[in-house]
């Protein structure tokens, strides 16, 4: 056994090896607080000579009792699908890590992180994220360089390392960064506006706050780190390159310029069969005729995306013939569909996004019960990537992980700009459907996502759009970040830097690299060009819909809600539910109850809205002292008549009080079932209501 640790924002982290998972190639155990996950690598003995690409799967697993909870499901305990906190948590792992290792390796790599406790305070994502970088490192896997992670907030104006769970409730910002010692590979944020200048600086901090760790990770490489295995992979002959190479240039000069990806991604996929079948048929060597068929076309594909990165570096030329800063044509719309509750279109160049609001009660909140927490959620948004979107044809199943992390990219993107609960006490859903892709639909359904909550009447503060960087690059160092990414732009040496935002600041980010990351500079000028195209796209889309409509759709619900007295919510529910059921199963609406005695009622149809009121209103009145009623007599005693004020409220009038003469028996003034009318005169302290006759 071996352990390492490091002092870390105030708490001990811990690195342990050779205790659990020995069978692995590699397996870390890190504790931080009293936070523990175990993060594993293994390697597969089989090489898929088949595949094109570095087969690697990154899983992030929560365990229930890590958190000391069982599932709260009668019938199923036993841990299901990933949530989708899980799954974002996951493809982190998988952006920082992925990047770095040999991206010649065809056996299949898992990076498994189990997070085995949880206290609670201290995030089992980023210590799964510093995981994955010691086990890989101090495997036989080549991986380098060395990363860390750090999550960062803000709060009253100062950046604060790692903050507990307490504290980021109060923070503007939750910026997760993985770097090196000198570069940037991963962010993830969501923010309240911060301000670009102030994003910059959130990096530069997290950054040294990876150090610590970095340098203990470089010492546990010196002291147990494994040889690293020697990747053999087959090469073209460098012969056959050279002339493969001026073969194809001056004709792919041509081809990757032509104007719609579509005409670009079947004439290139056409022109590389036809080059690689020209270039075996007439190779002398049959020996190597099988690697030709082999290795040509991932050949022939490298040397295009090198031709577009060296027409951008040399002559600011894009496929498509824009300026590096400039946006595609736009085309923004909403009020799209007839019957919906609110719809945002949004087009930009062959990408196109339709997002769809739909408005509901209190009831229809998600219930979100994870291993971290328990809680409601009344804001949702979800993204779907059908394969038509990119002239495929793939079998339709559910949202993938990719699915999952781009719609809740868009729902940081949007979620402090929403109305609280007091304001809007809607559940909103929103979901964003991508007809076409041609780079990062994921900020297109951002700012479909905007005009759709302005459409419906949601009070969203202002408008929020995205837009995704990207950045071409060579071995000297010089570099030129792109606005508006799209298809062949992204290739290796690049990244796709997403940052959402209102014309104030920055409300989201993702960036994932193709390469060993990004310097500070690469960072500053990305996000400072970005700030100018998002107040551009802000402008067109005020132009079309400046402020959310005044009025909801005549097909919303619309919710109306009052008080009662919180002792009386049991009289609306009644036993076992059965006044409330049946209140909501004969008008048809939805009730919502609160602690409180907040009530809430949702219905599309006003009629039914007031019935259920009116009803509820009977069963929770309450008589107040000078108030007069119109009553029954309901029972007689010799003291006294009670009267039935209103469901549920019986009054009693004192014989003393039937006349101003005597009463000898109070059957000489009112008999059983008399309407009679009656004023409140006391309600002692023990809430008994007190009468007398009026004639």
């Amino acid at each position: 056994m071996h352990t390492y640790e490091c002092e870390l924002g105030g708490r001990t982290l811990k690195f342990e090896t050779g205790k659990l998972a020995l069978q692995a190639n590699a397996s870390i155990t890190v504790t931080y607080g009293e936070t523990v996950v175990l993060v594993t690598v293994v390697r597969s003995d089989t090489v898929r000579s088949e595949v094109s690409y570095f087969p690697l799967m990154v899983d992030y697993e929560e365990k229930l009792y890590a958190a000391g909870k069982i599932k709260g499901s009668r019938f199923i305990k036993r841990e299901g699908r990933p949530s989708d906190e899980a799954v974002t948590n996951a493809r982190m792992m998988d952006r920082v890590i992925r990047p770095l290792f040999d991206q010649r390796m065809r056996e299949d790599i898992q990076v498994v992180a189990e997070v085995l406790c949880y206290d609670g305070e201290n995030d089992a994502d980023v210590v799964a994220i510093m995981g994955a970088s010691a086990a890989a490192a101090i495997s036989d896997l080549p991986f380098e360089p060395v990363v860390s992670a750090s999550r960062v907030g803000l709060i009253d104006g100062e950046f604060v390392a790692n903050p507990s769970k307490e504290d980021q409730v109060k923070s503007d910002l939750d910026l997760v960064v993985a770097s090196s010692q000198e570069k940037v590979v991963m962010i993830e944020a969501s923010a309240a506006e911060v301000e670009a200048e102030k994003f910059i600086e959130a990096v530069k901090f997290a950054k040294k706050q990876n150090q610590a760790v970095i340098d203990l990770i470089v010492k546990m490489v010196t002291d147990i780190g494994k040889e690293k295995a020697v990747i053999e992979v087959d090469e073209l002959p460098a012969e056959v390159k050279e002339t493969v190479y001026n073969d194809i240039k001056p004709a792919l000069e041509e081809l990757l310029y032509l104007s719609e990806k579509q005409d670009r991604k079947k004439g290139l996929k056409k022109f590389i069969e036809e080059k690689t079948a020209f270039f075996v048929d007439n190779h002398q060597n049959e020996e190597e005729k099988e690697l030709l068929k082999s290795l040509l076309p991932d050949f022939i594909f490298k040397v295009a995306e090198e031709v577009i990165q060296k027409n951008i570096l040399e002559n600011d030329k894009r496929i498509d013939g824009r300026g590096l800063t400039e946006i595609r044509p736009l085309d923004i719309e909403v009020e799209m569909l007839p019957r919906t509750h609110g719809t945002g279109y949004f087009k930009r160049g062959e990408t196109q996004v339709l997002t769809v609001a739909t408005l509901g009660g209190p009831g229809a909140e998600q219930i979100i019960d994870d291993m971290e927490t328990e809680y409601k959620k009344r804001f949702m948004h979800h993204y779907n990537f059908p394969p038509f979107s990119v002239g495929e044809v793939q079998p339709l199943r559910g949202p993938s992980r990719r699915d999952i992390g781009h719609g809740m990219l868009a729902e940081n993107a949007l979620r402090r700009l929403m109305p609280s609960r007091e304001d809007f006490p809607y559940t909103i859903r929103l979901v964003s459907e991508v007809f076409g892709s041609n780079g990062s639909s994921s900020m297109a359904a951002t700012c479909g996502s905007s005009l759709a909550l302005m459409d419906a009447g949601v009070p969203l503060k202002k408008h929020v759009a995205g837009v995704a960087m990207g950045i071409v690059q060579d071995k000297e160092g010089h570099y030129k970040v792109l606005t508006d990414l799209q298809d062949l732009e992204d290739s290796d040496g690049g990244m796709d830097f997403k940052v959402t935002g209102t014309k104030d600041g920055i409300t989201a980010v993702q960036l994932d690299v193709k390469s060993d990351g990004l310097t500070d500079d690469m960072v500053r000028d990305t996000v400072l060009q970005n700030k100018t195209a998002l107040i551009e796209i802000i402008g067109k889309m005020e132009a079309v819909i400046p402020a959310a409509k005044a009025d909801l759709s005549p097909y919303a619900p619309r919710i109306v809600t009052f008080k009662i007295n919180p002792d009386k919510i049991r009289d609306v529910i009644g036993p076992g539910g059965k006044m409330i059921n049946e209140i909501i199963n004969e008008t048809g609406v939805e009730i919502d109850i609160e602690d409180d005695g907040t009530v809430m009622v949702t219905s599309v149809d006003q009629g039914a809205s007031k019935d259920a009121i009116s009803r509820i209103e009977a069963l929770t009145k309450e008589a107040k002292v000078g108030e007069e009623y119109d009553g029954k007599v309901v029972r007689i005693e010799s003291f006294g008549a009670f009267v039935e004020l209103f469901p549920g409220t019986d009054g009693l009038i004192h014989i003393s009080k039937l006349s101003k003469d005597r009463v000898d028996k109070v059957e000489d003034v009112v008999k059983m079932g008399d309407s009679v009318k009656v004023k409140v005169i006391e309600i002692d302290n023990m809430g008994r209501v007190n009468l007398m006759l009026l004639k």
